[in-house]
């Protein structure tokens, strides 16, 4: 649970604030869930603070032939293809309405009790979420035209996204790396591997 509060510290997901009049702030809850590595055993527990709203809902998701399809692509041009998991993917979301939070169950500041969170990110089990991400993540890489365009048109990436998984890869592993590296930097990624 502290690790989930450091990463909403870091990506600045909220601030403290006195209830405006009329505010009803949105409910929070813990939800734990152990995550498993390739030999099924258990490698991390997890512990995810998630809003409760309910608004429009929306997830960027490859379907199975698309991913077929860029496999198959990648393999005929002999193209590398890496796997990156973004971490706290739905908390780099920037969202648009005013949004209030209780505080989470167990973490009341002692201080200031009665107080509400506003946010300026996404949390996740808000429906807003997964669109927040996909805008941000859209954002970044129509405006990373250093990678798209280099040398004269002559190198390709490809980028797929399964809602905070992104499969990529291309013709220069200068390109694919770069772009490992700027993603990296951008949003808190750990590198997969290659496929």
């Amino acid at each position: 649970m502290h690790e989930e509060l450091e990463n909403f510290e870091r990506n600045h997901v909220w601030d403290l604030v006195e209830p405006p009049p009329n505010c009803r702030p949105i409910g929070t809850k813990w939800v734990f869930k152990n995550k498993q590595g390739e030999n099924g055993m258990v490698v991390r527990n997890k512990a995810r603070l998630e809003g409760i709203d309910y608004e429009e809902t929306f997830a960027p998701v490859a379907r199975l032939e698309a991913i077929r399809i860029l496999f198959a692509f990648a393999a005929s041009k002999g193209f590398k293809l890496q796997q990156m998991d973004v971490k706290s993917a739905f908390l780099n979301g920037f969202i648009e309405e005013e949004v209030y939070v209780r505080q989470p169950p167990g973490f009341e500041s002692a201080k200031f009790p009665d107080r509400v969170y506003k946010l300026r990110n996404a949390l996740y089990g808000m429906k807003q979420a997964p669109r927040a991400w996909y805008a941000r993540l859209k954002s970044f890489l129509l405006n990373r035209q250093d990678l798209v365009f280099v040398e004269s048109w002559r190198c390709t990436l490809i980028v797929q996204i399964y809602v905070d998984d992104i499969i990529f890869g291309g013709s220069s592993h200068a390109l694919v790396s770069s772009f490992a590296e700027q993603m990296s930097r951008e949003f808190e990624m750990s590198l997969m591997g290659e496929l």
